[in-house]
C-alpha cells in the first residue's frame, strides 16, 4: 500500500513527538537529579559545618601576664591535622599576634593534636603595657575531604602587670636562734602579691597585719603592712641568707634584704639504749595503727625503718597543715603555756644514736621537748586556736596538732587519750587529753613541739614573755 503524502507527514511529525517527549522527560530526570545532588551537598556542606574546630583549651596563662609569661595552649583536631593556627592579644584596640612561629611550627607537623607553648611578653608582643588584654587562640581542621576547614575560637581576659612588686622593710632589730623563730613586719605593693621571708630555699608567707590581733595594741588598718613569722632550722647555717620576697601571678618578683643577726645554739648529743622489751612494745603498736610502712625482718629492723621512713612520713603530714592556718592571730600575743608543772626529759634538737646490743643502728634528731609529771597528766592547749589533727600520728603516737593563726602551730604528742575533735576551738590552759607512753615512748610523758610554716622550732621562745613582748608586739605597736 503505497503511503499518501499526508500520511507520511502524519507519520513523521507523530515520531517527532515521541522523541520531544522523551527528550523532556530525560531533562527533567537529569533536573530532578541535579537539585538532588545539590540538596544532598548542601546538607553535607552544612552537617559538616555543624561539626565545629577543634577543641582549644588554653591552660596558661590563667589571669595575669608578665613581662615574660609561659603561654600553654592544647589544640585537638576531629580530624587527622590542624590546618591553621593563630594566636593573638589583644589591647585597646590592637591585635598581635605573640605566637606566629610557633603556630607555624605546629601545623607543618600535620597532626591531629597540637600543644601550643612560649612566652608572652613585651618581646613577644610589642606595644603590650600594663592594664587589661585579650588572649585569643584561634584553629582550624580540614572536613569533608578537605573541601572545608571549620574553625573554633577561645578568648581569656587577663590582666597584664609588666612592674615588678614592691616591698620595704618597717620593723627593726630582727634576732634570729638557730632553732628558733623571728617576725618581721613590712611593706608590700601591691597588696594582692604573694610575700614573706625566704630563709635559704624555705619560704615562709607573710600575712596581712591587719589579722595582728593583739591585747593592748590598736588594729593595723594599713593594707599594704604585713608580717611575717620565719625561723632559722636546726640543720641550717647560721650565715643562709634571708630576704623578704614579693612575687605576683604573672611571673613579676623582687627581693631585698633586711638587717638581721644570727646565733648558735648548743645541741645536745644522747646515746639511747634499746632492748627488745622495748621494742616488742612499741614496734607492733605503731605498725598496726599505720599503712605507710610495712618493714620485714627482726624487730630492730622494723625500729630502723619506723624511727626513719617513718618519721619522715610523719613530719611530712605535720608540715603539710601549715597550709591550713588562719591568716589572723588567735593566740592574740599571749605566751604559751610554758608546762612548768612538768620536767624536760629531752630538749629540742637533741642528736640522738641509738643502739642495739652494744652496736649502733640508727641517728636522728629529736624535734621537740620531752615533758614528765606523773601518769595521765592532763594536757591543756598551750594557747587559743583550732584543732587541726586529733588521732593516731604514727611514731608521735596520739597527737593532736592546734593552729594559732598566721603559720603557727603546735603538736601534743604521745597522749593517752584525746579530748578534742578536729575544727574545734580551744581556749589557752584548756585540756586536749593526757599524758601517756603511745607511739614511740620510752615512759609516760608529753612531747611538745612549736611549728612555724610546718618547720619545727624550740617551743622555749614561745614560753618567754619577754621573747613575745620584744620579738613581736613591739613590731607591731612600732607599725601602728
Amino acid at each position: 500500500m503505497i503511503e499518501s503524502p499526508a500520511d507520511s507527514v502524519n507519520r513523521h511529525l507523530s515520531l517527532v513527538r515521541r522523541a520531544s517527549s522523551g527528550y523532556h522527560r530525560s531533562m527533567r530526570k537529569l533536573v530532578v537529579l541535579l537539585i538532588v545532588i545539590a540538596v544532598l551537598a548542601g546538607a553535607t556542606w552544612a552537617i559538616a559545618g555543624r561539626l565545629g574546630g577543634p577543641a582549644i583549651t588554653i591552660t596558661a596563662p590563667a589571669r595575669f601576664v608578665g613581662s615574660s609569661t609561659p603561654l600553654e595552649a592544647t589544640i585537638d583536631a576531629a580530624a587527622d591535622r590542624v590546618s591553621s593556627l593563630r594566636v593573638t592579644i589583644e589591647q585597646d584596640g590592637r591585635t598581635m599576634d605573640i605566637a606566629p612561629a610557633i603556630a607555624a611550627e605546629a601545623t607543618a607537623g600535620g597532626g591531629p593534636r597540637v600543644k601550643v607553648t612560649g612566652t608572652i611578653g613585651p618581646s613577644t608582643a610589642p606595644g603590650l603595657k600594663s592594664g587589661p588584654a585579650k588572649l585569643t587562640v584561634t584553629a582550624a581542621h580540614p572536613v569533608l575531604f578537605g573541601l572545608r576547614h571549620n574553625a573554633s575560637t577561645v578568648s581569656r581576659d587577663v590582666q597584664v602587670r609588666l612592674e615588678r612588686p614592691r616591698v620595704s622593710v618597717v620593723s627593726s632589730h630582727h634576732f634570729v636562734n638557730l632553732g628558733g623563730t623571728e617576725a618581721i613586719v613590712y611593706r608590700v605593693s601591691p597588696n594582692d602579691v604573694q610575700s614573706g621571708v625566704v630563709v635559704g630555699d624555705l619560704e615562709y608567707p607573710g600575712f596581712p597585719a591587719s589579722g595582728a590581733h593583739v591585747e593592748g595594741v590598736p588594729a593595723i588598718a594599713d593594707p599594704g603592712l604585713r608580717i611575717a613569722f620565719f625561723a632559722l632550722r636546726w640543720d641550717q647555717k647560721l650565715d643562709t641568707p634571708m630576704r623578704l620576697f614579693a612575687r605576683d601571678e604573672a611571673g613579676n618578683s623582687v627581693q631585698a634584704d633586711f638587717e638581721h643577726q644570727t646565733f648558735p645554739k648548743p645541741q645536745k648529743q644522747s646515746r639511747i639504749e634499746l632492748d627488745d622489751r622495748f621494742l616488742s612494745r612499741v614496734i607492733p603498736a605503731i605498725l598496726a595503727g599505720t599503712t605507710e610502712v610495712k618493714p620485714d625482718g627482726t624487730l630492730i629492723d622494723q625500729f630502723v625503718v619506723v624511727n626513719g621512713e617513718l618519721r619522715r612520713k610523719n613530719a611530712a603530714l605535720i608540715g603539710s597543715f601549715a597550709a591550713s592556718t588562719s591568716p589572723e592571730m588567735l593566740w592574740q600575743g599571749q605566751v604559751f603555756h610554758p608546762y612548768t608543772n612538768s620536767a624536760a626529759e629531752a630538749a629540742f634538737a637533741d642528736h640522738r644514736t641509738y643502739v642495739y646490743q652494744g652496736k649502733e643502728v640508727d641517728h636522728q634528731v629529736h624535734l621537740g621537748f620531752d615533758l614528765a609529771s606523773y601518769a595521765n597528766t592532763p594536757i591543756v592547749a598551750a594557747n587559743r586556736g583550732v584543732v587541726l589533727y586529733a588521732a593516731e600520728l604514727g611514731i608521735y603516737g596520739n597527737a593532736v596538732i592546734i593552729d594559732h593563726g598566721m603559720g603557727i602551730q603546735s603538736l601534743y604528742g604521745h597522749l593517752s587519750s584525746i579530748g578534742v575533735q578536729p575544727g574545734a576551738t580551744v581556749e589557752k590552759g584548756q585540756e586536749i587529753g593526757k599524758s601517756g607512753m603511745t607511739g614511740m615512748a620510752g615512759g609516760d610523758h608529753l612531747h611538745f613541739t612549736m611549728l612555724v610554716n610546718g618547720q619545727m622550732v624550740t617551743p622555749v621562745e614561745w614560753w618567754d614573755a619577754h621573747w613575745i613582748e620584744d620579738r613581736i608586739v613591739r613590731k607591731l605597736r612600732e607599725a601602728r
